[in-house]
């Protein structure tokens, strides 16, 4: 019993650094709440560059987990399960959005996805269809930078489950297909949504990628960080207002995510 004690006895000579990092990184949270015209929310929420930026984030974000999932999923599946050569090279590529800076990925977008892109002059010269500067060019933003955080989170609990009941499907007849939508989907179910709740706060808080590739365009581009970008410039209040809205997302995200990694950690 002492050993664990003392064992988990902080150092001394850790606190004073420790002590520095937690208010490094809790003041400035602190400053903003501080700083909230509480007042004044209401109003500044109900204004109409808010409202649109609030409703084109919460609408873009939505699409761009939803096109996530359905490409992130299988993604995860391959990297996890699959025996195919290259994986290292697949999932260090599926990485690089991670740690790209998003406005590189912005104009890497632009380049495929552009008029004159690789992807973006077919789509023009073939259907007329142009998505810089679009709606559709938020989504697409959003999922490039977003999607990796799921399919990470996927494959991880993909790798943690028992195989042993795909096993079993398996010697009583089911197919691969029917094994994938029965056994495995429930199995990591947790880590499919975990990993949602994550793409979804990193595309509501994407910004680079979106200003690069689709543009500042209210009501149209323009999303909540763009606004509050906008904002801080010329009304203040409504940018504070816009980063605490943000804030709230993100909370709630950890709050999502609190018993995922209460459950890890116990374990």
């Amino acid at each position: 019993m002492s050993r664990t004690r003392e064992t988990t006895r902080v150092p001394a000579p850790l606190l004073l650094p420790a002590a520095l990092a937690v208010a490094f990184l809790v003041l400035p949270l602190v400053g903003l709440l501080v700083r909230t015209p509480w007042s004044e929310l209401g109003a500044q929420l109900a204004a109409p560059g808010v409202g649109e930026a609030l409703r084109l984030s919460l609408v873009s974000a939505t699409l761009a987990t939803g096109l996530s999932l359905l490409l992130g999923v299988p993604l995860a599946w391959v990297l996890a399960r699959s025996r195919a050569r290259g994986r290292s090279v697949l999932r260090a590529l599926v990485t690089v959005p991670l740690v790209l800076p998003p406005v590189v990925g912005g104009v890497a977008l632009f380049l495929v996805f552009g008029r004159q892109g690789i992807v973006g002059s077919w789509l023009d010269d073939t259907f007329g269809v142009t998505l810089p500067f679009t709606t559709a060019a938020v989504v697409i933003a959003e999922t490039f930078v977003a999607m990796p955080f799921l399919v990470i989170s996927v494959e991880g609990a993909l790798r943690a489950a028992d195989g042993r009941f795909e096993d079993v499907a398996a010697t009583l007849g089911a197919g691969r297909w029917t094994t994938f939508r029965r056994v495995t989907l429930p199995l990591v179910a947790p880590g499919i949504a975990a990993g949602a709740v994550l793409c979804w706060a990193r595309a509501l808080g994407e910004f680079g990628a979106t200003i690069t590739f689709a543009g500042n365009f209210p009501g149209t581009t323009q999303t909540m960080p763009l606004a509050v970008y906008l904002a801080l410039q010329r009304d203040p209040d409504a940018a504070i207002v816009l980063s605490v809205v943000l804030l709230a997302v993100s909370l709630a995200t950890l709050l999502l995510l609190r018993d995922r990694w209460l459950g890890r950690a116990a374990a």
